[in-house]
C-alpha cells in the first residue's frame, strides 16, 4: 500500500509505517504534496496539520472535489469538536490525536486497509460511459459493451480513480497480482480502447507516457492537451 505522509518533522511515522510494509513517500507541507498528488496515486494521505498549514478544510475538501480518492487520515495534537466535525464533512476519513499516536495511527490505516475500495455510488458514470459496479454491465452510449473479467477489472480500476494517472506498476499490483509481465498492462489498455474508445468521437482512456493512464475526468474532458491518446 502506497501512503503519502505531508509533515514537516514525522521520521518516527515514516520508518513505523515502513516496518510493516507501507511505501511511504513524504512532502513537508500541503503545497509540496500538491505536486505528489498530481503525479501518483496513493491509497492512503497521512496529513499532519500541526505545522504551518493555511487553509486545511480547504485543502481537504479541493482534494475531494478532485476526485482524490485516497483514504485521508488528519494527525493533530489537538482538535476542537468543532473542527473534527468539518474535518469528516470534508472528507476525511479520521483524524488520531498526538502524542502516543503511533498505534493507534497503525489500528487506523490496518481498518482503512481492510475496507479496500469500497465505492458509494452502485453506477460510475464518466460522460456516456457507465459502469454497473452491482451486475459488471458496462455500457457507453446506451450500447452494452462486453467484456472479460481481465477488461473490466481494469476500468473498474481506472474509474475508481477517474481524473487521476495511475501507475502502470499500481495497475499490476491491484488488477494483477502484481505479476511482473511489463506487456500486460499495454495489451489490456489496447483491448479496452478497441471496446469502450472506437466509434465514439471522445476517447475517454488516456496515456501520459512514463508515468501512467488515466480514465477521462471532467477536467480532462475541457482540456487533453497534457495527453496523448496512443496506447503505450
Amino acid at each position: 500500500m502506497r501512503v503519502l505522509l505531508i509533515s514537516s518533522n514525522l521520521p518516527d511515522v515514516k520508518t513505523a509505517l515502513t516496518t510493516v510494509g507501507f511505501v511511504v513517500e513524504t512532502a513537508r507541507n500541503a503545497d509540496a504534496a500538491e505536486a505528489n498528488l498530481r503525479s501518483a496515486w496513493y491509497d492512503i494521505v497521512v496529513f499532519d496539520i500541526d505545522g504551518p498549514q493555511a487553509d486545511v478544510l480547504g485543502r481537504v475538501q479541493g482534494w475531494r472535489r478532485r476526485n482524490i480518492k485516497s483514504h485521508l487520515v488528519v494527525l493533530a495534537s489537538r482538535l476542537t469538536l468543532q473542527t473534527r466535525v468539518d474535518l469528516l464533512d470534508a472528507g476525511a476519513d479520521c483524524y488520531v490525536l498526538k502524542p502516543n499516536h503511533l498505534s493507534e495511527l497503525l489500528a487506523r490505516l490496518r481498518g482503512l486497509c481492510r475496507r479496500g475500495e469500497q465505492v458509494k455510488e452502485s453506477v460510475l458514470r464518466v460522460l456516456d460511459l457507465e459502469i454497473d459496479l452491482s451486475c459488471h454491465m458496462v455500457r457507453r452510449g446506451g450500447r452494452a459493451i462486453p467484456l472479460t473479467p481481465r477488461e473490466y477489472a481494469l476500468l473498474r480500476f481506472l474509474a475508481l480513480h477517474r481524473g487521476q494517472i495511475v501507475p502502470r506498476s499500481l495497475i499490476l499490483e491491484h488488477v494483477y497480482e502484481g505479476r511482473d509481465e511489463s506487456n500486460v498492462v499495454n495489451v489490456y489498455i489496447r483491448y479496452l480502447r478497441n471496446k469502450i474508445d472506437r466509434g465514439f468521437d471522445v476517447p475517454l482512456i488516456l496515456t501520459r507516457y512514463g508515468q501512467g493512464y488515466m480514465l477521462r475526468g471532467e477536467k480532462e474532458h475541457q482540456d487533453t492537451t497534457p495527453f496523448t491518446l496512443a496506447a503505450g
